[in-house]
């Protein structure tokens, strides 16, 4: 290639957010590229919904621009979107407006285009030049703690630019008693980016409703949604643990009129008031009638105060373990569950201890096992009993390495994705299929495809099914890439 196209593309990708660049005093300006930020544009068809469904076509319509182009000021924003109608420009400044003020979109700063870990292994080092003679294990983890706190810290900073405060001659009022609702205004300096967190926060609201419904009935679904929603202004990113508290007058407002919450309850009233259902409901999610470790490792939600916290690291490590069961069972059978859950709840143990608790036979349990470890959902721990570790005389403990297995099964997710694309790729480059959408793509028969043959028609609309289909698994796959990776960063990672 010619170093011109390269300069050009490396343009191209630092301006979508796909590539790092940092300078270092040994070899220059590095490039780095970021998996994640690519492997994200497989949910920009759900951010664009969302938008939609929040702020309007007004706001869809922002989103899928900046995205589209990866940065932009609100000057380009607004003047590209009413260039064909002058008048919506005030209804474009207002989306442009709640977006930024929700954080829906950020300023892209100087420290979004370096490399976070770079930063943190500099920081890193800076603390441990700091510590004296040999460091011990909380020392080190207490210099690790400090230089992710001064990046969060820096990243802040960085971002609180993007609104600033009116000039006074603009801020109107509309009474003596009312101060104007808006008092500041976009910064048209600045250049704005889609902050993905606070969009995968609905994703992950989601998957939590449904997991509440499963658990429990519909009614308690919607109760769980009312309950998020309550708190949904304040939720900034997948990595809080758990949520703002809320009451149970805010939720029970939020339940839709027509929803019938008695219709998932037995009460020994003949009709119940909503509050005392929401109160039932929030009871049975928190688990107040199991108060042991299992039952608060089984809650949705925690009650302190008379007010209701929603536990999203709770919630988030059962649906990483429920995908985790799930692999085990389509490749191992229900055995395979049985070992994996037996390991989980109770720790280390040997084959014969495996055996006598699972109820299984040796024969069984022991091909399974070299099964399961290949897959690497379950691994091996050494206990040498001779300084020599002699393999005859050495305990050999199987265990579930939660962060090995993780690695694991989104390592086959990904090669997943990259098979769907191959295979729609291939679809698409069929003769028959490509003659036809070549002829599709012209003028006259965009507009009337009645042009199209029957038999043409007919493989259009078979290619438009696999399409579809391939779409369905696609977004299935990326939803299990979510549940691993994305909530992976709730809490603390010290089970993972």
């Amino acid at each position: 290639m010619k170093p011109r196209t390269v300069r050009a593309a490396i343009l191209v990708l630092v301006q979508h957010n796909i590539l790092w660049h940092s300078n270092t005093e040994e070899e220059g300006e590095m490039l780095e590229f970021h998996t994640q930020e690519c492997l994200m544009r497989l949910r920009f068809g759900r951010f664009v919904w969302q938008a939609e469904q929040l702020f309007g076509p007004s706001g869809a319509e922002i989103v899928q621009l900046i995205l589209d182009h990866g940065k932009l000021q609100p000057p380009d924003i607004i003047s590209r979107l009413s260039i064909h109608n002058p008048k919506s420009s005030s209804l474009y400044s207002q989306t442009l407006y709640k977006l930024i003020s929700g954080a829906y979109l950020k300023p892209s700063t100087l420290l979004s285009h370096h490399s976070p870990r770079d930063k943190r292994i500099r920081y890193e080092a800076e603390e441990k030049a700091k510590i004296s003679g040999f460091p011990t294990a909380k020392e080190l983890r207490e210099a690790q703690e400090t230089a992710e706190a001064r990046l969060k810290r820096e990243e802040e900073e960085a971002e609180s630019v993007g609104l600033k405060p009116k000039p006074k001659d603009l801020i109107s009022h509309r009474s003596s008693k009312k101060k104007a609702i808006e008092e500041d205004m976009v910064d048209d300096g600045v250049y704005f980016r889609v902050n993905f967190d606070k969009f995968n926060t609905y994703i992950r609201n989601k998957l939590i409703e449904m997991a509440a419904g499963e658990r429990f009935n519909r009614s308690a679904a919607l109760v769980m949604r009312a309950t998020l929603k309550a708190t949904e202004a304040r939720q900034k990113s997948v990595s809080d643990a758990r949520s703002d508290p809320t009451s149970t007058a805010a939720i029970t407002i939020l339940i839709p009129d027509d929803d019938d919450l008695s219709t998932g309850l037995v009460t020994s009233t003949k009709k119940a008031s909503s509050a005392s259902l929401v109160k039932d409901y929030l009871g049975l999610m928190s688990a107040v009638d199991n108060p042991t470790p299992a039952g608060k490792a089984a809650s949705f939600i925690s009650l302190i105060d008379n007010k209701v916290y929603v536990e999203f690291g709770i919630v988030s490590k059962r649906l990483r373990r429920r995908v985790l069961e799930a692999v085990a069972r389509e490749r191992h059978g229900d055995d395979g569950v049985r070992i994996v859950r037996l390991l989980l709840d109770i720790g280390k143990m040997d084959e014969k201890q495996i055996a006598k608790v699972a109820m299984m036979p040796n024969n069984v349990v022991r091909p399974l096992l070299a099964a399961l470890s290949s897959d690497f959902l379950i691994s091996t721990q050494e206990v040498p009993r001779s300084a020599d570790r002699n393999p005859t005389r050495t305990f050999y403990l199987w265990h579930v390495d939660l962060h090995k297995a993780y690695s694991a099964l989104l390592g086959h997710l990904y090669k997943t994705l990259y098979n769907v694309g191959m295979r729609r790729q291939a679809e698409q480059e069929e003769p028959s299929v490509k003659a036809v959408l070549a002829k599709r793509a012209r003028t006259d028969v965009a507009q009337d495809e009645n042009l199209l043959s029957r038999m043409e028609r007919d493989v259009l609309k078979e290619w438009e099914t696999k399409q579809e289909k391939l779409t369905v698994l696609e977004m299935r796959v990326e939803e299990a890439v979510f549940i691993l990776r994305d909530l992976d960063k709730v809490g603390s990672h010290e089970d993972i």
